[in-house]
C-alpha cells in the first residue's frame, strides 16, 4: 500500500525531530526506501547495515523519532503563523533544495518570496569599521532590491539586518535554533522587526529546540543556500563566517570577501579569501555583478556612489538586450549573429539591435564574426 504525499510530509516532520549533525546520510536513506515514511518503519539493524550507521545511533534515530507528535508540531506551528515546508512543498525555496544536504524541513516566520539574495556574514567580535562595511553594502542591497541573509548573530550578523530593514528592504535570518527560541535574546526584538518589515526567520530545528553549540555551523549552509552570493566582511580563520564561505564555495555560490587592514586579526579570513581569488566586495554593486544574469530583472541601480562598470552595465540593460547576453553569456566559443537569431526565434533587426546594444556596453566582444562575453 502506498504512501499518501499527506503521510509522506508528517513522517518527514517526524523524522526532523532526530538530532544529528549532518542530514547528507538521512537523505541516502530517503532515496533508498522512498522516503521517510518507509524508512522510519524499518527496524534499527537494518537502518544501520543500509546507511553504514553505528547500531547505537540507528536505535537513537528510531527512540527520537517515535517520541516526536508531528502532528502537534504542526499545529503549534499553525498557531504561531510558522509555514513549515518540506521538499514536496510549494514554496521551499528553489535555490536551497539545488545544495548538497538540504533542510529536510523549514520553518518559516514571516514573507520568504523569491528574491535575489546575498548574505553577508562575519565575526561576533567586528571591529567599528567592520560593522560600518557590514550595514553599507546591506542598505545598499536592499535599496536595490536584493534580500539580505545573515544569521541574526552579534556583531556582523547584527549589523546587517538592522540596515536592510532601516532602509526598508528584505533580510531573511537563519537560525541555529527553533523559532520559539531566539538566540541572542537581545536581538528578540530585532527579529520581531525583520518579520514585520517583509523579512523571514528561518530553520531547519524543530520549534522549541534551544541553542546548541552544533547547530550553528549547521545553519550556516542555509544561510549561503538560500544566497547567490556570500560577502565574508571580517572574521579569522576559526570564524563561523568562513565555515559559510566554505558551505558557499561547495555549493557552487560566489564568495567575496571585504578587504582589511594587514595587521587587523579580523581581516585574516576576508584577505586570504581575495588572495586566493575571491572577489572583493566595495559596494552593492561588486556583489549584484556576480549574480546569474538572469537574476538581475527587478533589481535597481543604486543612484549613488562607486559602481562597478559590469554590473551597472547588466542592470541598464533592455529586456532585449539583456535576453540575447544571456543567450550568449553560457558560451563559452560565443555565438554568431544567426544562431543568436535562431537561439532566440528573432527577426535580423531585433537580434541585431540587441548585439548593438551589448557592443556598446562593452559587455561582448565581437571575435571572427561570434559574440563573445566581454565581463
Amino acid at each position: 500500500m502506498g504512501t499518501s504525499d499527506a503521510e509522506e510530509r508528517l513522517a518527514r516532520v517526524r523524522l526532523n525531530f532526530f538530532a544529528c549533525h549532518r542530514s547528507d546520510w538521512l537523505l541516502r536513506l530517503l532515496e533508498l526506501y522512498g522516503g521517510a515514511a518507509e524508512l522510519l518503519r524499518r527496524p534499527a539493524p537494518e537502518l544501520a547495515a543500509a546507511g553504514g550507521l553505528l547500531l547505537e545511533t540507528a536505535e537513537r534515530l528510531r527512540a527520537q523519532t517515535a517520541a516526536a507528535d508531528p502532528e502537534a508540531e504542526l499545529l503549534s506551528a499553525e498557531k504561531a503563523g510558522v509555514a513549515v515546508y518540506t521538499a514536496l512543498d510549494e514554496g521551499y525555496p528553489e535555490l536551497l533544495k539545488k545544495i548538497y544536504d538540504p533542510p529536510l524541513v523549514l520553518y518559516a516566520r514571516g514573507g520568504l518570496r523569491p528574491l535575489p539574495a546575498a548574505a553577508i556574514v562575519g565575526t561576533r567580535k567586528a571591529t567599528a569599521y567592520g560593522l560600518r562595511t557590514a550595514a553599507r553594502l546591506a542598505r545598499e542591497l536592499a535599496q536595490a532590491g536584493a534580500a539580505v541573509v545573515s544569521g541574526l548573530a552579534r556583531g556582523i550578523d547584527t549589523a546587517a539586518h538592522r540596515a536592510a530593514v532601516e532602509a526598508g528592504g528584505v533580510t531573511w535570518a537563519a537560525l541555529g535554533t527553533g523559532l520559539n527560541c531566539v538566540y541572542p535574546e537581545e536581538n528578540a526584538r530585532l527579529a520581531a522587526e525583520i518579520v514585520e518589515s517583509g523579512g523571514a526567520l528561518v530553520s531547519e530545528f524543530p520549534l522549541d529546540k534551544g541553542p546548541l553549540p552544533a547547530n550553528f555551523p549547521r545553519r550556516n549552509r542555509i544561510i549561503s543556500g538560500l544566497s547567490l552570493a556570500t560577502v565574508v566582511v571580517e572574521g579569522g580563520f576559526e570564524s563561523g563566517a568562513l565555515i559559510t564561505a566554505r558551505f558557499a564555495t561547495e555549493q557552487g555560490r560566489e564568495v567575496l570577501a571585504v578587504p582589511g587592514p594587514v595587521d587587523s586579526p579580523v581581516s585574516r579570513g576576508p584577505n586570504f579569501y581575495i588572495k586566493n581569488g575571491a572577489y572583493p566586495a566595495e559596494n552593492a554593486e561588486d556583489i549584484i555583478a556576480c549574480f546569474p544574469p538572469d537574476q538581475l530583472f527587478g533589481l535597481k541601480r543604486r543612484r549613488a556612489g562607486a559602481q562597478s562598470p559590469a554590473g551597472a552595465a547588466l542592470l541598464e540593460l533592455s529586456p532585449d538586450a539583456l535576453a540575447a547576453f544571456n543567450a550568449i553569456a553560457g558560451r563559452e566559443e560565443g555565438l554568431n549573429a544567426d544562431e543568436v537569431t535562431a537561439a532566440l526565434g528573432w527577426q535580423v533587426q531585433r537580434a541585431a539591435a540587441a548585439l548593438f546594444e551589448l557592443e556598446v556596453s562593452s559587455l561582448l566582444l565581437s571575435r571572427n564574426g561570434r559574440y563573445c562575453r566581454a565581463v
